[in-house]
């Protein structure tokens, strides 16, 4: 059934009235949502430093390398990366996600506090926190990777990402690619352009910035996603005040997670998207779009990745799929860990 005559139809469900006014509505291009999107961050952002009007000061308590030390840090505006800032360049460069209190935490969030602090990375005994939040944090940049990787004319709608599963051997971004798989034939070199774009990251060190707001923001943030304009209330019911959002940027990409993401694209070694495959979902169909990366301190043979990315390629099951349940989104991408 065409757009209008689904929109003219007076049977049709409230959830999809709302998806058809979106699509009557929807003008701006993929570039000019994103510098929208920007410009709202930024916004929001000043405004939240604007409230601090007080320097108050917070002990750090450090106890790892090079050696344990307390750190006076700025309460509400000094960030666990700060704080490397102040110790040394390795802990700057190769820490991952910080450990507050014994809590993941975000390298750029900041501290409320007085605290511990622990700095998590990949070449630990047990990585397993490091590991956890790159794999979330790849999903993430396959996002900007969707929304860029195109011409500005194919309209790409990300819906969500699960929670990051290292053992299925990918990691995921399900989305609306919109005339992509029609506009290009899906190769190869198509998968070879797209994996380019997060390659290239890995020099170029963005910042993830962390950022609540609330879902009176987020919707307008948003409104121009129907996927992710469907799943703000259900967002928000999560956070403790019932109305905040957390939002992530990555240059100009910004999305929605739960987080914790990694400290900085720096942390990106090889990156592939490794295939694109067409699955049916609560918002009808879909594709799942598929990658693997490994870090850049994480040092393998190109045989080894060749493997891991030919596993990568098949269809990833066991990642559940975003539906809606009584009208709310439920989606495994930004549910509370």
């Amino acid at each position: 059934m065409s757009i209008r005559k689904l929109c003219t139809n007076r049977f049709i469900n409230p959830l999809d009235k709302t998806f058809c006014r979106y699509y009557s509505e929807r003008k701006l291009t993929n570039a000019e949502i994103r510098k929208k999107r920007n410009a709202l961050f930024e916004e929001e952002k000043a405004r939240q430093l604007s409230l601090v009007t007080r320097i108050e000061k917070i002990e750090v308590k450090y106890g790892g390398h090079p050696e344990p030390c307390t750190l006076v840090m700025n309460k509400g505006l000094s960030t666990p990366y700060h704080c490397t800032m102040h110790m040394q360049e390795l802990l700057m460069e190769r820490s991952v996600v910080a450990k507050v209190n014994g809590k993941l935490w975000d390298m750029h969030r900041p501290l409320e506090e007085d605290c511990t602090l622990e700095l998590l990375h990949f070449l630990e005994e047990a990585p397993f926190d490091s590991n956890d939040t790159f794999w979330r944090s790849m999903s993430f940049v396959l996002g900007h990777i969707l929304e860029t990787g195109f011409k500005d004319s194919i309209m790409v709608d990300l819906c969500s990402f699960p929670r990051p599963n290292v053992r299925s051997g990918s990691f995921v971004y399900d989305a609306n690619l919109g005339t992509a798989t029609t506009d290009y034939t899906i190769n190869e070199s198509v998968l070879r352009g797209l994996s380019a774009i997060g390659y290239r990251l890995g020099s170029q060190n963005l910042p993830l910035e962390p950022l609540y707001i609330d879902i009176s923001i987020a919707e307008k943030m948003f409104e121009d996603n129907k996927y992710k304009f469907q799943q703000l209330k259900s967002v928000a019911s999560r956070s403790v005040s019932k109305s905040k959002v957390k939002v992530y940027r990555m240059g100009d990409h910004i999305d929605m997670s739960s987080g914790p993401l990694m400290a900085s694209s720096s942390h990106i070694g090889a990156y592939r998207v490794t295939g694109i495959h067409p699955i049916a979902s609560g918002y009808g169909q879909l594709h799942r779009v598929q990658g693997l990366a490994i870090p850049k301190v994480l040092k393998l043979h190109y045989w080894a990745v060749d493997q891991l990315t030919e596993r990568a390629s098949k269809l990833n099951v066991q990642a559940a799929l975003p539906y809606i349940r009584k009208n709310k989104v439920v989606t495994e991408a930004i549910a509370k860990e």
